[in-house]
């Protein structure tokens, strides 16, 4: 099996639409900071610094989820990430939202991000360290 990250994350009472089932753009919000906790966990979190790190410049290029199942009331869910492809210059991952005693889904999908020049916002292709760190995370190299 492909090695994931996984967060726990608060779900508040101002998360809930007015059925009192988390609001379908939360989702997203629970993913981002679960990809935030993911670069930190790999030492890349924090300031933008080409210099130390020019693969943290990406735009985000297409979100894609599949509501399963509703997440009701407050309550804690897990949000695991892993590296779903790698291409030359665009990262898919791919995510589930999870209650934290079963491993049946709320929520699963993908992300797309494309590596730019930080100038031109162009896209690059990511680098050899880049690549080899996520190495461990990506699942098309277990296809």
């Amino acid at each position: 099996m492909t090695r994931f990250h996984e967060t726990l994350m608060g779900v508040y009472f101002d998360d809930l639409d007015a059925f009192q089932i988390l609001h379908n753009a939360r989702y997203l919000l629970l993913f981002e900071r679960t990809i935030g906790s993911f670069w930190k966990h790999l030492g890349w979190g924090g300031v933008l610094d080409a210099q130390k790190n020019p693969d943290q410049f990406h735009f985000v290029r297409a979100n894609n989820i599949e509501y399963l199942r509703p997440v009701v009331g407050v309550r804690d869910v897990r949000v695991r990430v892993w590296v779903e492809k790698l291409g030359r210059s665009s990262l898919t991952f791919g995510f589930r939202v999870l209650p934290t005693d079963q491993d049946e889904d709320f929520a699963r999908g993908t992300r797309t991000v494309v590596r730019v020049d930080p100038t031109t916002h162009r896209p690059v292709p990511w680098t050899d360290t880049f690549r080899a760190t996520l190495e461990p995370y990506r699942a098309d190299l277990n296809a």
